[in-house]
């Protein structure tokens, strides 16, 4: 049975604690599969209480029980109320935060005895919960067993935090730890200021996942980036490291570039470049110089306080490195992992953009791909003067993707004012806002101006008027819409739809779909996705905007034919067969799909909304 199936007490079974021990040892490297070891049966999803009303029937089961003398007799009542409840895990942390614990001993004995020995995440949470509060030194090696399973690790590295464990713990776990908690993981780790937590970040791979431009930032401060690659024998991982890490905190993943917050910036640059010749050449070392190029190229690294052509010699260095036979070997490779050959395509796609010398105008449009490693956001790089204008003024999120602004001719200039959105904030406009100016042509020029972006708690600088030549300006639009360099084929694949679907948009409305967003899978970069809204009567004109609808998804993985040719047939297969048939619903509500009689996915980890 369920260890949280609801309707009565679970079964008795092995505690979780004996069970994670138990898989732990079972593998030769100690290391769980990626996202960390499953429970051993998951709990069957079902409609629960909300937020408020959970916490609140936490808080009332369990006050009367935290105190008792009798742990084993007050562990059973909690394990019968819990499941009596039917709750999530999520509710436990914080109904337990502020719950008055008269004694403070039996308290923590009934944690020891919950983490030790209890058998579903219900009742192993609170004692987690408990020992967050009242846990010692020997508490640590359990909590630390315990974080191998998926949906504990969260709450076991926050207990760990809590108690101040030794960095030893941190890093064992995080050793051993391949799942949605490795980003606190790191975090706790960066704080602690000793040599052992500064080794290890050091050497730690740096998923994107689990490194954010924030979190790459405090790293970058805790291990003192720049003082290492000032050592005369700073090795080749710290070197590594450090590209990474600047690259990172230039990331698209966050409100403002966190390289802008780090003091030490420019610093750590030329200390990083001046050691990039030492690098072996190898898929994933050009990946890392060639990003910091794009960077100081035409990113928020541009805006750093500079000293005159301080940055353009960086690039000259750079491209140096890059320029010798070996590394151009790297470029021409052909590795047999799909990531790493993903990664050599962009290499090769990529490797001249930040090194671009011919003379431009004051007005410059990129579409700039990051490492796919990263699978970061798309973005039209809109520069000015040679600065990048929205880092600088926006700064709450990445610019608008080239679909947006130049496969839909939004930047072009007419006499008739148009405004536009360049850029939406990282959390979405409704939330912190966007970036919006209005174009028009004014005889031989072209006017930016009106500019509209969100009010912040800080005094915001005016934006100015730009004015551009408008032979100049309609120039680069042109260049930038037709430069499709950028892009891999499944991109193209994508844009191809798109623009199939503008010309003949009843190939979709006659399915009663409404066309949403096209473009490539964020997790497979190789797989075209269309998106439509099932409207029910669209087609007769005659849609009940208050009746339901649903979301559908449609992935087209890359076959490797020609993109113009896999868009065909994507259309062509449109034309014949509703999309409902093949798509996948993920969007809309469950009783919306009920009603219009398709099914309702499934979260493919169950036990995370348990």
């Amino acid at each position: 049975m369920s260890a949280q199936a609801g309707g009565g007490v679970p079964a008795p079974r092995p505690s979780l604690y004996a069970y994670a021990l138990r898989l732990y040892r079972s593998k030769p490297d100690g290391r769980p599969p990626h996202g960390g070891y499953p429970l051993p049966d998951p709990p069957p999803l079902r409609a629960r209480p909300g937020r408020r009303e959970a916490q609140a029937g936490v808080r009332d089961a369990l006050a009367p029980l935290l105190s008792r003398p009798d742990t084993v007799r007050a562990a059973d009542e909690i394990h019968r109320r819990l499941h009596t409840l039917d709750i999530r895990d999520l509710h436990i942390q914080a109904a337990m935060a502020d719950l008055p614990l008269e004694d403070t001993a039996a308290a923590r004995a009934l944690g020891r005895h919950l983490t030790r020995t209890g058998t579903s995440t219900l009742t192993v949470n609170v004692g987690i919960a408990l020992l967050a509060r009242l846990g010692e030194p020997e508490d640590v090696p359990y909590l630390k067993v315990l974080g191998l399973l998926r949906v504990l690790a969260r709450p076991a590295v926050d207990a760990l935090t809590a108690l101040h464990c030794p960095t030893a713990a941190l890093v064992w776990l995080a050793d051993h730890t391949e799942n949605r908690a490795l980003h606190r993981l790191i975090d706790a780790i960066a704080a602690r200021d000793d040599h052992e937590a500064r080794t290890w970040l050091i050497n730690a791979p740096l998923h994107s996942g689990a490194v954010g431009p924030s979190t790459a930032r405090r790293i970058a401060k805790a291990v003192r980036l720049a003082d290492i690659l000032r050592e005369e024998q700073s090795d080749t991982q710290a070197i590594a490291q450090a590209g990474r890490l600047l690259s990172r905190m230039t990331g698209l993943r966050d409100y403002r570039p966190e390289i802008l917050s780090y003091q030490q910036a420019t610093t750590t640059y030329n200390a990083f470049v001046a050691g990039a010749s030492q690098l072996p050449p190898t898929p994933d070392h050009y990946a890392i110089l060639l990003s910091v190029a794009l960077d100081l190229h035409s990113g928020p690294s541009v805006l750093l306080d500079w000293r005159s052509g301080q940055r353009e010699a960086l690039l000259r260095a750079l491209e140096a490195v890059l320029s010798t036979q070996s590394w151009e070997a790297v470029a021409q490779s052909e590795p047999e992992e799909p990531a790493e050959r993903r990664r050599v395509h962009w290499i090769r796609r990529t490797a001249r953009q930040p090194f671009h010398h011919a003379a431009v105008s004051r007005f410059r449009v990129e579409a700039t791909v990051r490492d796919p490693a990263d699978a970061d956001t798309v973005e039209v790089r809109l520069l000015i003067d040679g600065r990048p204008l929205v880092p600088e003024a926006f700064g709450k999120g990445a610019a608008n993707s080239p679909e947006y602004l130049l496969d839909s001719g939004r930047l072009r200039a007419a006499a008739e004012p148009r405004e536009v959105q360049l850029a939406e904030a990282y959390c979405t406009e409704g939330c912190c806002g966007a970036l919006y100016v209005t174009i028009r042509r004014e005889g031989d020029q072209v006017v930016w101006s009106d500019w509209r972006r969100p009010p912040t708690r800080q005094p915001q600088a005016e934006l100015p008027e730009y004015r551009f030549d408008a032979a100049d300006y309609d120039t680069e639009i042109e260049r930038a819409e037709n430069d499709r360099s950028w892009a891999w084929p499944a991109r193209n694949t994508a844009r191809s739809i798109a623009a199939g679907l503008r010309d003949q948009p009843d190939l979709l409305t006659r399915w009663d779909g409404q066309v949403g967003w096209i473009g490539t899978d964020f997790h497979d970069q190789d797989t075209t996705v269309v998106s439509f809204t099932y409207w029910p009567g669209l087609a007769a004109g005659q849609r009940d905007k208050d009746g339901p609808w649903l979301q559908f998804i449609w992935s087209l993985p890359d076959d490797g034919t020609p993109p113009e040719n896999q868009a065909a047939a994507a259309l062509r297969q449109l034309a014949e067969q509703d999309p409902k048939t093949y798509a996948q619903v993920r969007g809309g509500s469950r009783s919306h799909a009920e009603a219009l009689g398709f099914p309702w996915p499934e979260p493919s980890d169950p036990e995370e909304s348990a």
